[in-house]
């Protein structure tokens, strides 16, 4: 009841603002209560982490450093990272941006009555931004309740606690702004999905805590969209029930963040395809693509059907659409609604790990091949997955070019032909450039489109 007077009196007349306080009750409406229960449960984290010298890319050529080598050149040196966290359980679990702590070598957590603890990385992805650490206590550590996201809406009155610029632990207030954004701040594959904040997020604030106004989590502060550095009222935070599912993997001692693979590509649904495709408005993802081994492909799926929910939630990205099988878990079964012909028809999806298999077959040339140091994998759905490639691509992938960065070579490249016959293991490169040959012709495909390799050695 008095969280829910405290809103009314924020929320009143701008002329109310500018009046004296009548009364006692008055005068002491603020967000200090709060404030008092929720912050001992965000930390400052102080991250140290080896950064490597940049130097130029022959430099970093092992056939070349040698030429370059200097006594007073650069040396590995340590950079500071700052950020924040939040206590998930009174036996330290914590969660906090990977960008803060993922490369970190010495992670130190600091409460906000100054008890200081080190604490290690359990759990992290960078696509997702999140990490879970433990905190090395003995003692019951204050922490937060996590809310499910599904309840929360736009216009609710947030709080955003965190650590910006390094000044200290501070709170900053405003409302939800926005829902299932998707495509923006962190992450590197577009598995984005974010709550919108219109609360002041400022450097620093990077893990920190949104919560509502009854104290409870609904998101991690990840980052903000800005031009000059600093907040413009539009924020982004992790929703709470994707943080559920790291906490939960990483107390099952998981090292590698396990999403559900689609095996399919898509498109969101716009304007001039809804009425053809039998909707009385754009939503949805038309399927472009899909992969023999894909889970949707087995529960019925086709090219030119529309997935318009799942789980019962409206999906119009691919990126919202991960974050629900995120969400539901690896091992469960996904009630996904598919659109055919005009027709609506529910079928349910196994959410599994992308299949490791066939077997990927890595290869390193050694020394004697042309480009030492290459290192190759054949391709399967774990690997298109991991690397983030089309959906289509087959063959071999440069996972590490070695020395093949000096003809060109990068990693992601997906190596179609050389001199003129196609390659599909890793064992036909090897054999090829481990010969006598010195005139190389490689047809390679990138994001960009093909590209040939044309060089002598």
């Amino acid at each position: 009841m008095r969280h829910l007077l405290l809103i009314l009196a924020l929320l009143a007349a701008p002329v109310a603002a500018q009046q004296v306080p009548q009364s006692q009750a008055q005068i002491q409406l603020s967000f200090a209560p709060l404030v008092r229960e929720a912050a001992p449960a965000v930390v400052n984290i102080y991250a140290k982490i080896m950064a490597e010298p940049r130097g130029t890319p022959l430099q970093r050529d092992p056939f070349f450093e040698r030429f370059f080598r200097d006594p007073f050149s650069e040396k590995p040196r340590v950079q500071n990272s700052l950020g924040s966290g939040v206590i998930l359980s009174a036996d330290g679990i914590v969660v906090s941006n990977y960008h803060v702590v993922g490369m970190a070598t010495e992670i130190r957590v600091v409460l906000s009555d100054r008890r200081e603890y080190s604490a290690r990385v359990l759990l992290g992805d960078e696509d997702s931004d999140l990490a879970i650490l433990k905190i090395a206590a003995e003692e019951d550590l204050p922490f937060l309740e996590l809310r499910d996201s599904a309840e929360v809406e736009v216009g609710e009155l947030v709080l955003a606690i965190g650590n910006p610029f390094g000044v200290g632990q501070t709170v900053s207030s405003g409302i939800v702004s926005g829902l299932a954004r998707s495509g923006v701040g962190g992450g590197n594959s577009g598995v984005g999905y974010f709550i919108q904040t219109d609360a002041p997020i400022n450097p620093g604030n990077s893990g920190g805590a949104l919560i509502d106004v009854a104290g409870r989590l609904i998101g991690i502060n990840t980052s903000i969209l800005t031009r000059s550095g600093g907040s413009n009222g539009i924020g982004f935070a992790i929703p709470a029930d994707l943080v559920a599912v790291f906490v939960e993997q990483a107390r099952t001692g998981a090292r590698r963040f396990g999403r559900p693979w689609a095996g399919i590509s898509g498109q969101p649904v716009d304007s001039d395809m809804a009425g053809p495709l039998g909707l009385d408005r754009p939503g949805g993802i038309i399927v472009s693509g899909l992969h023999p081994a894909s889970p949707f492909l087995a529960a019925g799926l086709d090219v030119g059907d529309v997935i318009t929910s799942v789980d019962g939630a409206p999906v119009n990205t691919p990126a919202e659409m991960i974050y629900r099988m995120s969400v539901a878990g690896l091992g469960r079964t996904a009630q996904v609604t598919r659109l055919r012909d005009g027709v609506e028809a529910e079928i349910s999806v196994s959410l599994i790990a992308a299949p490791d298999l066939p077997p990927r077959d890595e290869a390193v040339l050694g020394q004697r091949s042309l480009l030492p140091g290459l290192r190759l994998v054949r391709i399967n759905p774990a690997v298109l997955s991991e690397m983030n490639l089309p959906l289509e691509s087959e063959g071999v992938v440069v996972v590490d070019a070695g020395l093949g960065a000096r003809v060109g070579l990068r990693s992601g490249d997906v190596i179609l032909a050389i001199n003129g016959v196609e390659v599909a293991h890793p064992e036909d490169v090897a054999t090829v450039l481990g010969g006598q040959v010195r005139r190389i012709e490689m047809i390679v495909q990138r994001v960009t489109g093909r590209t040939v390799l044309r060089f002598r050695i």
